[in-house]
Formats: structure tokens, sequence, C-alpha cells
């Protein structure tokens, strides 16, 4: 399916998924639902840039859910021990960096497949950070946390500007850079992409940097909107984000793909929850069509065949 008709697609579903609270409870369309709705879906968003990356180079990061809550529990430790909030965004932020780091080293160097290797951090980052905390919530935090101490209406649609931005600069990225055109070369063919000179290794490496960059980053988003931290949180975060690239028309194969998709497909299944709820239908229904629109987007995939390399 070209990228166009997928976006077109998507966006009547979600048109189609937006109009179905009308015949359900009132209040869905409220500005404080809509905002709330756009909030929890962020740290998906975020995530999800980097995810297109990887998956654009051919690859997968399954350990994404053990990294952001990683990540957010670090980030609320340093912030009770006192740092700065700077100080704890620049820890967080390199923290993620370190662990997409490793996974990319794994992949890219130790020639791990991906789905191996990332299975790999992830049950170890789970355990690591149960056992240091006895799975215990991160209480007590520093008023200068939650929100970033801005207060909760200025930070809200800071929040929800800075994802948007983030979305555009990868959408340029994607289109205008060199390191954009390496990502859709290596994903499609790595001997041809080596043979034109670039180095396929290094640029799976920083996909995978970027994608733990991005992930650490959706934790501070998350985390700080709350009084305490859960360690237990982030469990199918990461078949969240991997089915919003793949519902938004990132091929699983590599080389082709879009962050306009990704934002669509993000903003679909983000839905799907609150309409059901908003309907008086069982929330639990929303796995169940969340799994036949990717199984839907994987066949459409497979049926189109690779027709167009990317956008």
């Amino acid at each position: 399916m070209k990228s166009a008709q997928r976006e077109l697609a998507l966006l009547g579903a979600i048109l189609v998924l937006g109009l179905l609270p009308l015949f359900g409870v009132p209040g869905f369309y409220t500005v404080a639902n809509l905002r709330n709705l756009a909030l929890d879906n962020v740290p998906v968003l975020v995530t999800a840039i980097g995810m297109t990356a990887v998956i654009i180079v051919a690859e997968i990061d399954i350990s994404v859910g053990s990294v952001f809550v990683v990540c957010g529990a670090l980030a609320g430790l340093t912030a009770q021990a006192g740092l700065p909030m700077p100080l704890v965004v620049a820890t967080t932020l390199g923290a993620g960096a370190l662990f997409g780091a490793v996974n990319g080293l794994l992949v890219a160097w130790a020639r791990v497949p991906s789905i191996i290797a990332t299975l790999g951090t992830m049950a170890i980052l789970r355990n690591g950070i149960i056992h240091a905390t006895g799975g215990a919530w991160i209480q007590n935090l520093p008023p200068g946390f939650q929100w970033f101490g801005l207060g909760q209406n200025l930070a809200q649609p800071v929040y929800l500007m800075l994802a948007l931005a983030l979305v555009v600069a990868g959408v340029w990225t994607l289109r205008q850079t060199s390191l954009g055109r390496s990502l859709y070369a290596v994903g499609c063919d790595r001997v041809a992409a080596r043979r034109v000179g670039l180095n396929p290794p290094a640029i799976i490496l920083a996909a995978f940097v970027l994608l733990g960059t991005l992930t650490a980053m959706a934790a501070l988003f998350n985390f700080t909107r709350y009084p305490t931290i859960e360690t237990n949180a982030g469990v199918g975060f990461e078949l969240q984000v991997i089915a919003a690239v793949v519902v938004g028309g990132t091929a699983v194969t590599g080389g082709r793909g879009n962050l306009l998709g990704t934002l669509l497909g993000v903003v679909l299944l983000g839905m799907i929850g609150t309409v059901l709820t908003f309907l008086h239908i069982n929330p639990a229904w929303a796995q169940a069509i969340e799994g036949l629109i990717i199984l839907a987007a994987v066949v459409s995939d497979t049926a189109f065949g690779r027709d167009h390399a990317h956008d």
C-alpha cells in the first residue's frame, strides 16, 4: 500500500473512531479529556520516533519498556538525592543513550539478532529495577520534580509542543539529511549501502542510541506528571510503541517508513481504549482490536509488496 493511501486510511479510521463517542456518554469531546488523552500518549509518540528509525534499519528493540521505567526511576532517585533538575535530565538522557548503545553494539558488532539482544536487556533491566528498589514506588520527590516545577497549567502545553517539535525534527532528519537517507539505505540493502561508502554498523548503532535517548526523554515526560514513580510501570509499553510504528506504515522488513504515519498510528491506537470506555464497552477489548489493526497493517504490506522504498 502506498504511503499516502496508508495515511488516508489511518485518517479515515481516526475520524470514524472519533465519531463513535457521539453514541455513548457525553464528555469525550471536552478539552480536559482530549488534553489528557494527548498527554497520556506523549511517551508513546516520543519513543515511537526512535523506534521508527530502528525498524527502518530492519531491526527491533523490545527493551524500551524496561529502559522507560529504569530511566524514570533513575530520574526520581537523582532528584531525591538533591541533584538540580538540569543534572537530573542530563543523567537520565545519558543513561538512556547508554542503554541504547549497549543494544546497538550487541546488534551491530556482536551480530546478535536484535530481538534476542533486546530481550536479554529487557529482562536484565526489568529484574534489576525490582531488586534495586524492592518493588517499592519512589516517593517524597522534591517539589521541582513534578512538571519540572513549571506547574500543571504551563507544563501540559509545553509537553505537547515539545513532542510535536520532536516529530517535526524527525521528519526533517529522515527526509533532508544524510543520516536519514543512510537509515533507509541500510534498511533496504546493507551490502549495497556498504558499497556506496556507508558504514552500516555505525548507522545501526546511531539508531539504537537515538531510540534509547528518546525513551529516556519519554520517561521524563511521563513520570514528572505524578507525585510518585511506579517501579512496575512500562509493562507492555514496547508493544504499544512497536504497534504504532507498524500501523503507521513502517515496514518490519526495513527500508520504508515515515513519522507522519507513526504519528497517525499513535493517535489511532491511543484513542481506542478511551473511546471504548465512553461507549460502555470493556476496555479489555482494546487489545483485541489493536491486534486486529496490527494484523491488517502487516497483511496489507505483504499483499502489496515493497513497491516504494520510501517517501
